[in-house]
């Protein structure tokens, strides 16, 4: 099966899931009886450095994830002749003829780049709409709703701390 059909599938499952979390009691008891009693004790006991562990284990699964699921070598390789393409085409932006041949030449690199990156997502997409989901029902149950560090709701805390540990790790792992 193509890589960009079971990417397919697992976006119809993760819409799924963020669909019917609600309707379909199954689907958010089970993620609740094993996020609860783990990642829920860790927020229970400081949700400001709770959400930091969780984001920081999340973020280095999924860069693990992208380490040995995709061939990153030919990703390095695709990147360098993308970026000479890109110099290139700055030399002759005076020169529509060539500018044209050079942007056809750099659009052949979108499908294979595409199916490169994309690779993780087949192993990551439905783990991670699990957690928001479940992080959506953790911090809502509170009135008012749970601030990181006072302020910070949990979508833009997570996001700021997976953005900057995915740098880390990526630096870390020599992840291009």
């Amino acid at each position: 099966m193509s890589t960009l059909r079971i990417i397919f599938i697992v976006m119809m499952i993760t819409f799924g899931i963020a669909i019917f979390w609600d309707s379909v009691p199954i689907i958010k008891d089970s993620v609740h009886l094993v996020l609860d009693p783990t990642a829920g004790a860790i927020l229970d006991l400081n949700a400001n450095w709770g959400m930091i562990i969780i984001a920081a284990t999340i973020t280095i699964l999924m860069t693990l994830t992208q380490k040995y699921t995709v061939d990153n070598d030919t990703l390095r390789e695709l990147k360098k002749e993308q970026k000479i393409l890109s110099e290139e085409m700055k030399k002759y932006r005076d020169h529509p003829e060539k500018l044209m041949e050079l942007q056809k030449k750099q659009f052949e690199f979108i499908p294979q780049t595409f199916q490169l990156t994309m690779r993780p997502l087949m192993y990551t997409a439905i783990p991670i709409i699990l957690f928001f989901r479940w992080f959506s029902d953790y911090f809502n149950a509170f009135d008012p709703p749970l601030r990181i560090f006072g302020f910070f709701t949990w979508l833009w805390a997570y996001l700021i701390f997976s953005i900057i540990f995915s740098i880390i790790f990526r630096k870390m792992l020599k992840l291009p």
